[in-house]
């Protein structure tokens, strides 16, 4: 008997079909059955469904008599399946790497619920979705379970079928079958919602949920879409002889009426000549099904029930248009009270900008005003300690000010303190552009800090990547560039770099890159506290996995490593840590797996950690791909292996100035085969490494000795001259602790 059964009815699908089952029989866990339906499909289905089943015995083929439409042909297969637990997969859609493992260790450590739940992307056919609306009540449940009784909350998960994974005989024993007809999911996920003692919600993108541009018959207007009442009334008719559900007549009524007004608003299903029989029919359901002592919810769905319980259509149309009339005004009023705002804004400024400067104060940012963080951070501290006559103020966005260190002063973009600041302050100091509306004033002095060495293109190298440069106004960010007066490099390979991206006129400094002071000072144990901190067993070696975003996927995230068989091939005596770029941190990257495995305890998340130094310091070798991280890391003079399984289209996609699997930092991997093979064999830190490691050091560390906050402030914030001593000359590296010094298994 195998732990699952996957369903996967299929209709005219020949284009998607072999995308779909691939994901399926490609997952690391195996122990499933495939049980493909065949709803007498017209088109090449068929023979694809019986060429997968002579290759692979785990999938089965049933081909139905005759077209019996989505609904029966699951129930169809249900009748098939043996598993443990049943799982429904539409033919369009495919699971996502990893997924049947994270659902069968959650399902093992839950104790075997009546119902798993799991999250979605949606794949649309011109590129990837956002999180979906599920994401944060998955989150919330937890690792435990709970019932809906408890809990109805989780009612307004994603109404689906194929977000779940049922146990059969759970399933069986209530006898939930779905009905023909559309929106067939309804009575079946509510019925088996309400009747579950034990429900689980595991935090993971399981499916890349497909919209296609056409044939979605959900998205096709017409008649069809009356079937929405059929539905909702066997479910009700099934509440009727449950008087033991009585609790969850109201919450259902609610969802179902909820559902009912979605549909009539769609153009996409119901056609404005059906719209007033539509809406008569919700009318109907309501006046039959309305439950005792019912309360409306708040907002506009509480009134638009109010309204379907009181007028006809004439009614519900003139006042939905009212509504969405007020909606436009209010927006319209808003947007007329933030302009006034920005105004006045703009004339404070304005009359600040005729005040002297102040020769005392300097102005701080990193990362889009995201916090106290990277070489600013470095500089602003050192500043506080031996130019302490300086005031320095952060430019800080509101939802980043709990993270602040205590006894920063900060200033929020667009406050009116805000303009007096950027109005009076004499240094600048940012790691990206300053806004353009903020004028140059004579006398004041912009550093720039960047963020990092550079090895993809940057600036106005990226005018020969017009797919990388999507978004980007190349002038105009050279416009705003043109008001630096200094430029911080850490190598001369930065200073070429800088001065060729951006063609303005400033000063290069090479003073070495101030963030990496902590690592260049640090000693052998500077880590032990980081890594006490993220929870990492005492003697594991360390591994930090740091990849970069691609510019030739929409939204920036490619799975390039298995994550969970990355941990697991690294054995029990290590311990992968995790670090996104943090143009992915809040993207589908972390629901796509990594976040379940956090929890899991599989590895560690560390992308949440505010600075990088920190997680940098705790590692014992650093993965990465094209992150500018490894000119940071080599620092530490700590092993460095480079996954490079796609240089091609990185390079062709966004550029970089010089080929680092030729001129590399340590070893290279170009599948992950090669890549679990350096750390099985030892080979990721063996002599060749340690020599590659050298010239890489030499080449990009070339500034950074520990003292370059302080030869910044002095130079720039003080004044001083820049001191004729060789730079870096006391740069003492930080290797790995004695605990990557053991013999490799």
């Amino acid at each position: 008997m195998p732990r699952f059964s996957i369903i996967v009815p299929v209709f005219k699908v020949q284009g998607f079909l072999r995308e779909c089952l691939d994901s399926v029989l490609g997952q690391s866990y195996t122990d499933f059955e495939v049980i493909a339906v065949d709803d007498r499909s017209p088109d090449g289905c068929p023979a694809i469904l019986d060429a997968y089943a002579e290759r692979d015995a785990r999938v089965r083929v049933l081909h139905l008599a005759e077209n019996v439409g989505l609904g029966r042909a699951r129930n169809a297969g249900l009748e098939e399946a043996s598993g443990d637990y049943v799982l429904f997969l539409d033919s369009d859609d495919s699971y996502t790497p990893g997924l049947l493992a994270a659902v069968a260790a959650h399902l093992e450590g839950t104790g075997d619920p009546d119902i798993l739940v799991f999250d979605h992307v949606r794949t649309h056919w011109w590129g990837r979705g956002g999180r979906s609306t599920a994401a944060d009540l998955l989150a919330a449940a937890g690792t435990g379970t709970f019932s809906v009784r408890e809990n109805p909350e989780y009612l307004h998960l994603f109404l689906v079928a194929w977000n779940k994974a049922y146990r059969r005989d759970f399933f069986l024993k209530h006898e939930l079958r779905y009905a023909p007809g559309l929106y067939e999911d309804a009575p079946v996920t509510y019925r088996s919602m309400v009747l579950a003692d034990r429900i689980a919600c595991l935090e993971r993108i399981g499916v890349e949920y497909r919209q296609r541009r056409q044939g979605a018959i959900t998205k096709t207007p017409g008649r069809r879409h009356f079937d929405i009442f059929a539905q909702y009334e066997g479910l009700f008719t099934f509440l009727e002889e449950r008087p033991d559900l009585e609790w969850a007549r109201p919450l259902l009524f609610e969802r179902a009426l909820d559902h009912m007004l979605f549909v009539l608003a769609r153009e996409d299903r119901v056609t404005p000549a059906d719209r007033a029989d539509f809406y008569r029919e919700i009318r109907s359901f309501h006046t039959r099904h309305l439950p005792k002592g019912f309360t409306r919810p708040d907002g506009r769905r509480g009134k638009e029930m109010r309204l379907v319980a009181r007028a006809p259509y004439a009614a519900y149309a003139m006042a939905h248009g009212l509504r969405e009339l007020r909606g436009t005004a209010g927006n319209g009023k808003r947007r007329v009270t933030r302009a006034a705002s920005q105004r006045a804004g703009r004339a404070w400024y304005a009359v600040q900008s005729r005040l002297p400067l102040d020769p005392y104060l300097a102005v701080y940012s990193a990362f889009s005003h995201r916090g106290v963080l990277g070489d600013p951070a470095a500089i602003h501290a050192k500043a506080r300690e031996i130019a302490p006559h300086l005031r320095g103020v952060w430019v800080v966005q509101e939802d980043a000010v709990d993270t602040l260190p205590s006894g920063i002063d900060f200033v929020t973009p667009g406050s009116q303190r805000y303009h007096e600041v950027m109005a009076r302050a004499t240094y600048w100091v940012n790691n990206v552009n300053w806004p353009g509306n903020l004028a140059k004033r004579p006398g004041s002095v912009h550093l720039q800090t960047h963020q990092g060495t550079p090895l993809k293109y940057m600036a106005a190298d990226l005018l020969t990547k017009p797919g990388a440069r999507h978004g980007f106004d190349v002038p105009k960010m050279l416009w705003r560039a043109d008001r630096w007066d200094y430029s911080l490099v850490a190598n001369r390979h930065s200073e070429l770099v800088w001065e060729r991206a951006y063609p303005c006129h400033f000063t290069s400094l090479p003073t070495g890159s101030p963030r990496n002071d902590v690592l260049v000072n640090a000693g052998p144990e500077a880590g032990e506290a980081v890594r006490a901190r993220l929870g990492v067993p005492a003697g594991q070696t360390v591994v930090l996995y740091a990849p970069t975003r691609r510019d030739y996927r929409r939204g920036g995230h490619v799975d390039r490593i298995d994550l969970a068989r990355f941990a697991a091939d690294l054995g029990a005596d290590h311990t992968l840590v995790v670090r996104l770029h943090p143009s992915l941190a809040q993207g589908t990257a972390r629901g796509a797996g990594l976040a379940d495995l956090h929890r899991r305890g599989v590895l560690i998340d560390a992308t949440d950690e505010p600075h990088v130094e920190d997680v940098m310091l705790a590692a014992d070798v650093l993965v990465t791909d094209y992150s500018a991280l490894m000119f940071d890391y080599a620092n530490l003079d700590r092993p460095i292996v480079i996954h490079a399984d796609d240089r091609e289209a990185y390079a062709a996609s966004r550029g970089t100035y010089f080929d680092i699997t030729a001129e590399a930092p340590g070893h290279v991997s170009r599948s992950y085969r090669e890549l679990a093979w350096l750390f099985a064999s030892g080979t990721w830190r063996d002599e060749e490494s340690t020599r590659a490691r050298a010239g890489f050091r030499e080449r990009f560390c070339e500034f950074d000795d520990g003292h370059a906050a302080e030869r910044v402030v002095r130079t720039v914030l003080l004044g001083e001259p820049m001191s004729e001593e060789a730079i870096g000359v006391e740069r003492i590296p930080a290797p790995a602790g004695p605990r990557s010094l053991t013999d490799a298994r």
